[in-house]
């Protein structure tokens, strides 16, 4: 196998709180990790704001083999930042009426036909603030449901609220619940289109056709969780804007834990479709899905393209992995009911080796489409 001696890597991060100087400072970590693991040297450069966006180098080297990575970081936490900007009671508010916005678009009652854990996931942050919000009216209520003296109610009420703010919330945000409302509104706002998305996009293809320019052996775009409606979304858009901007170039089209279908199942999301089935037929691109039963955050065994609508395009490889074939058995049953924790191991570092590996696909020697191919207990050779 020819190894890749340069590399050009488009990162879409996923619903993280990360911006791109976080995602750097992750990916430094899991390069340690990696090279412990793979006895391989991963000098990470600094994060520098380019022409293309921001980015930082990876210098790979093992024995004889050299591998330089340019990584540009394409992370959305700015547009969730706005989004999280209002009070409290208004994330809440907003939150609800986006959830309400997915189930009239479909969108709830596609991810449970196809991918019931998805649909789990989607309802859990509202349950979980709906049993919080019941808690708390059961505080406010309880003069009248134990009949006690009225004017108990200037005690109750008051301490309902300290409960809901003071206890309930920081309990609800160990598991990102106000972020995931953001999320979702985001998700929506992808799906129709609306300016907030479309204006994250049309700058974000800008960019990319910035840091198409430069020269490399493959150009690799990879993104994790929500992270694939937005890598759709803007490359769809640079095929737009410049048709022939991929021609010539190997492209591998890798999607982690991919959501893509978060935002493409809803009934107005005509425009990512559109993009979805421009990318499945270009023949340049080689797409692979790198999936793993143990995350519940994705649509396990969805096939994107299929299922918006191009059964007549090249259908992405689905790719199973097991992150305990990548993790020491103490470090896997730590975190393996960790939900959250288990949608991040796509893109953290490693213990043992193992056909997937975050670093290797993004600054290893082996071609990314390899990947396509991999054994997730066997190891690839370097």
């Amino acid at each position: 196998m020819p190894r890749v001696t340069s590399r050009l890597v488009l990162y879409f991060p996923g619903f993280d709180p990360l911006d791109a100087a976080a995602h750097h400072l992750r990916y430094q970590r899991a390069a340690a990790l990696a090279g412990k693991t793979w006895d391989v040297d991963y000098a990470v450069g600094p994060l520098e704001n380019a022409p293309g966006g921001e980015t930082f180098s990876v210098e790979a080297s093992a024995g004889e083999w050299r591998t330089r990575s340019a990584i540009f970081v394409y992370d959305h936490n700015a547009v969730i930042s706005e989004l999280r900007a209002a009070p409290v009671w208004r994330q809440i508010w907003l939150g609800f009426r986006a959830g309400a916005g997915i189930v009239s678009e479909g969108g709830a009652a596609r991810y449970f036909r196809h991918a019931w854990r998805f649909g789990l996931f989607f309802i859990f942050p509202f349950l979980l603030m709906l049993a919080g919000g019941a808690l708390a009216a059961v505080i406010a209520a309880s003069p009248l449901i134990f009949a006690l003296p009225l004017w108990l109610f200037a005690v109750s009420l008051p301490a309902a609220a300290l409960f809901f703010m003071k206890a309930f919330l920081p309990f609800a945000e160990r598991f990102h619940t106000l972020h995931l409302y953001a999320d979702w509104r985001f998700a929506l706002a992808v799906g129709r289109d609306e300016p907030i998305a479309r204006d994250w996009i049309e700058e974000r293809a800008a960019l990319v056709l910035t840091a198409l320019e430069q020269p490399a052996d493959e150009v690799l775009v990879v993104s994790h969780s929500m992270g694939a409606s937005l890598a759709l979304a803007v490359i769809g858009r640079v095929l737009e804007v410049k048709p022939d901007a991929l021609n010539g170039r190997t492209l591998s089209f890798a999607t982690l834990g991919g959501a893509a279908l978060q935002c493409a199942f809803l009934s107005n999301a005509e425009r990512l479709r559109r993009s979805i089935g421009a990318i499945a037929h270009h023949p340049e691109v080689t797409w692979f899905d790198i999936q793993c039963l143990t995350d519940p955050i994705h649509l396990y065994r969805c096939n994107t393209v299929a299922l918006t609508g191009h059964n007549d395009a090249p259908q992405p490889k689905i790719v199973p992995i097991r992150f305990k074939h990548s993790l020491s058995s103490e470090r896997y049953k730590k975190n393996k009911r960790n939900f959250l924790r288990m949608h991040r191991q796509y893109v953290l570092g490693p213990d043992r080796r193992s056909g997937y590996d975050f670093t290797l696909l993004t600054a290893g020697p082996v071609p990314a489409a390899s990947f396509a191919d991999l054994d997730s207990q066997t190891p690839p050779v370097l």
